[in-house]
């Protein structure tokens, strides 16, 4: 059952339960009790399932372990402390359990002190990084509080040893749960979770969440579900959403007048300059880039342009090495730095320590991200929360003003789940009988615990089954072998062969491995680079990493060699990281504001009139909405604006290519589904071959014959589209590339075998021939079905683009043909992104500024 818990606790009534150690020690440090620990406390000391969502900075952490800190001091006071595990805290990074590692051995000290004598309770880290000698500590005397990954979690509950201490955990914490939830790593901690609490039976579970939505499908994929009378039902669960209002103080802000006359150098030193005198009108400030190549180049302009930042600024993103971002977060942490750079790693709950400003270079695709990124400036539990995005042309301009109002409305886009991936089953099931044999109805009942697999059917869960168990020869022959056994008669399963258990253990997790090169100089790791990226250095060639300039000198295998600090300008490494997808709520908020305005332009409104309304929609000023105000009326007077009840389709012809703009704004992943669906369907009804290119605003399809659309759309029936959908992406690079990923989790692909490693290339070579012999068995292999989900939910949005077209289909969407001789203003980015491979970014602003005249020459003389 699942309830809000709307009552918070009385002060006295916490104070009651609390031992007086505890006590003694939280008043000495705090004046009263926070919000989400009146709500949270005492439910975790009641031993209730409860998720505490609240903002970032609210003290979530510290309610998680109140309730666990007391008992245990309660314990070891009474001298009942047992020497085994209490309490397990996943957190999705490492980063953030040494945080916690640190602030929880911090108070246990000083409670000791107070006391007067050693309490003995032990706190440990358990991840990738612990060392051996530190494992064997914990064997010897397992800590009450462990602190883990999702993947390590994972080992130690197929662990020989270390399973044993998981017998009676009494508390499981997650945080930062919304971050995991979204993606395998949560569908694998999921399954890991109902193992943990299969040993446990009255383990109590905590989530902790930042801002997040749907606040309940989190609680449920906290607690899963348990068998009543027959009957599947959700576990009990308390919700308490503590969503107060901290003082916000949110704006977006354009470095120039006007984002499309301006030149682009002009804007360009304009932007550097706003963002060099926000970092000098604030003592610490940290800006986010989407992309690591932006965190690079910010920090390397920053240097070269201005003679204040040398030592005391830095970059920090996931392809530094492991010593330098712990290096970068400590200089934070001690006030050592007045400007940090980040694309994405620095945005969950790290203890970075004081920062009173946050800057989004660009739009941060999710009102829940922004939030989350805003957050870390008045980390503190009472501090203001100050951010800025600084925008750089119109869509984001839009985009941008639309998540500022939704982010101050505290409308979060909605978390999607994944549901039943049969990859992580695979991994899930070997892990499982690794520990121990178990009946085939008895794994299918645990597994359906999982609120991820909640849904799942017998027949996939006995295909994955069947592929374990060896039962496909032909497998055999690609080094695919039995992993499992299954006696059909008794219906027993089982691992089989004597290394099942190291295999296991050295191919675990979800996150697939990508080809990155060590830089080095001489045995230093400084970083690591893409693959790609290395294939177009040649010798004494200069690039930027972390902030810092490099010149290569040589490689060898996955190694490169460099020199640091050259005299000569560097190349700014062009990193191949995929850019953030809008979020389709967000999407549908635009088009919701495009719809508003474009009543107001077709009623005649004066300009006065809806730039008040702009101004009052979006919570902007009067320059921001003046910009708004003028990109929509030049769409509106040239070509009618696109909005969430009308799709306008643009015919524009461009050196004998003809191409066909679609102003779909439904966020990236749904064009990039919307859009293969639409090219599958026209080479096969019109044989014709269409190029893609998408954005989050729309996608066009481009041939040099003509292409009828929308008998193309007509043709597709709202029942056959999952099938047309996969067929669109069957021959696909990235159905091919997700297939390895998907093979690998499965451990059809060892990573590796025998104290061998298998390269990437080597990896992505068998995924190819195995992916032909799996689809020889059938089309529906569990793991090609997967790699097919796994594109079409998770990378693409399926489900969205269904009833986008199902609302074409019943005449809820409107289609609107329209023929240019110049791309329309909305279209302008599209185009761009077509050109994008030819054009520098000094000739894309020139682009801009051409085809705003000819728009406004065209307005003028009343034609398209």
């Amino acid at each position: 059952m699942l309830k809000y818990i709307k009552e918070p606790c009385k002060p006295e009534q916490l104070k009651k339960i609390l031992h007086p150690l505890i006590s003694q020690w939280f008043f000495s440090k705090f004046k009263s009790f926070s919000l989400p620990q009146l709500f949270g406390v005492m439910e975790i000391h009641k031993r209730k399932n409860t998720l505490i969502s609240a903002p970032t900075g609210a003290t979530k952490t510290l309610t998680g372990f109140m309730s666990i800190l007391n008992e245990l001091i309660d314990s070891a006071e009474k001298g009942i402390l047992e020497d085994k595990t209490y309490a397990v805290y996943v957190s999705p990074l490492k980063a953030l359990g040494n945080d916690i590692f640190v602030n929880l051995k911090q108070p246990l000290k000083e409670i000791e002190e107070i006391a007067g004598k050693k309490l003995g309770i032990r706190v440990a880290v358990r991840t990738g990084d612990t060392t051996p000698a530190e494992k064997t500590k914990m064997l010897q005397k397992p800590p009450h509080i462990l602190i883990t990954t999702p993947e390590s979690l994972g080992i130690m509950l197929t662990s020989i040893k270390f399973s044993n201490y998981l017998k009676d955990v009494q508390w499981c914490i997650l945080d930062e749960i919304h971050s995991m939830a979204e993606n395998k790593r949560g569908v694998d901690l999921s399954i890991s979770i109902e193992r943990l609490h299969q040993n446990s039976p009255g383990m109590c579970r905590v989530g902790l969440s930042a801002t997040v939505a749907p606040l309940e499908e989190i609680a449920k994929y906290l607690v899963g579900y348990g068998k009543k009378d027959g009957k599947w039902k959700l576990r009990n669960v308390g919700i308490i959403d503590v969503q107060f209002l901290k003082e916000m103080d949110l704006k977006v802000i354009s470095p120039v007048k006007d984002l499309v006359q301006v030149d682009y150098m002009l804007k360009h030193k304009a932007m550097y300059k706003l963002i060099h005198n926000l970092i000098q009108d604030h003592k610490t400030t940290l800006i986010f880039t989407n992309t690591r190549a932006g965190t690079e180049r910010v920090v390397h302009n920053l240097k070269e342009d201005y003679g204040k930042y040398e030592n005391n600024i830095a970059a920090h993103h996931g392809s530094l090495s492991k010593e330098l971002r712990f290096e970068t977060e400590e200089k934070l942490r001690k006030g050592a730095l007045k400007c940090i750079v980040s694309s994405t790693s620095l945005e969950l709950g790290i203890d970075i320590g004081y920062i009173d400003l946050v800057i989004c270079l660009g739009s941060p695709k999710s009102v829940a991200r922004f939030l989350h990124r805003a957050g870390r400036a008045g980390h503190q539990l009472h501090s203001k929360v100050k951010a800025r995005m600084i925008v750089m042309d119109r869509d984001d301009l839009v985009e941008c003003s639309a998540l500022l109002k939704a982010a101050k409305e505290r409308k979060i886009d909605r978390i999607d789940i994944p549901k039943n991936a049969l990859d992580v089953l695979s991994q899930q099931i070997y892990g499982i009988l690794i520990q121990d044999r178990m009946q085939i109805n008895d794994l299918f009942n645990l597994i359906k615990q999982s609120y991820c697999y909640q849904e799942l059917e017998w027949k996939d869960y006995e295909e994955v089954i069947k592929f374990l168990a060896g039962e496909y020869n032909s497998l055999e022959d690609r080094y695919v072998y039995a992993k499992i056994f299954w006696d059909k008669k008794t219906g027993l399963l089982g691992k089989r062969g004597k290394l099942a258990r190291v295999i296991y253990m050295t191919n675990i997790g979800t996150i697939p491995d990508e080809s990155y090169i060590s830089v080095k100089i001489g045995d230093q790791v400084v970083g690591k680079i893409d693959e790609g990226f290395l294939e177009k250095l040649k010798s004494k060639d200069v690039f930027v990493l972390g902030g810092e300039v490099y010149e290569f000198k040589y490689s060898r295998g996955m190694t490169m060699q460099v020199n640091a600090s050259p005299v000569r300008p560097p190349n700014v490494p062009a990193w191949f990281s995929e850019m953030l997808p809008l979020s389709f709520d967000l999407a549908m908020s635009i088009s919701r504001f495009r719809s508003l305005i474009s009543g107001k332009f077709k009623k005649k409104l004066n300009k006065k009139e809806i730039l008040d309304f702009i101004i009052e929609y979006l919570y902007i000023d009067k320059k921001t909405a003046d910009q708004i105000y003028h990109y929509c009326k030049d769409q509106f007077d040239f070509a009618g604006i696109p909005s969430d009840k009308k799709i306008i389709i643009e015919h524009f012809t461009d050196k004998d290519r003809k191409y066909i703009i679609f102003h779909t704004l439904f966020g990236r992943r749904v064009n990039d589904c919307f859009s293969r669906v639409l090219a599958f369907a026209i080479g096969r009804l019109q044989h014709r071959d269409v190029e893609i290119g998408i954005t989050d605003n729309g996608f066009y399809l481009s041939s040099d014959k003509q292409v009828n659309v929308i008998k193309a759309l007509k043709a597709l029936e709202p029942k056959e589209l999952r099938r047309i959908a996969e067929q669109a992406i069957e021959k696909s690079e990235i159905l091919s590339r997700r297939f390895r990923h998907c093979a690998g989790r499965s451990l059809m692909i060892l990573r590796q075998y025998k104290g061998r490693k298998k390269r990437v290339g080597r990896q992505q070579v068998s995924s190819k021939i195995l992916m032909n012999a799996c689809r020889r068995i059938s089309d529906d292999f569990p793991i090609l079905k997967e790699a097919r989900r796994e594109v079409l939910e998770d990378l693409m949005d399926f489900e969205h683009t269904q009833t986008i077209l199902d609302k074409i289909g019943s005449g809820k969407i409107k289609l609107e043909e329209i023929y240019t001789t110049v791309p329309s203003p909305f279209a302008f980015n599209l185009i761009i992104a077509g050109y994008s491979d030819i054009l520098k970014l000094e000739d894309k602003q020139e682009f801009l500024k051409r085809m705003h005249e000819m728009i406004q020459a065209k307005i003028a003389l009343g034609k398209r």
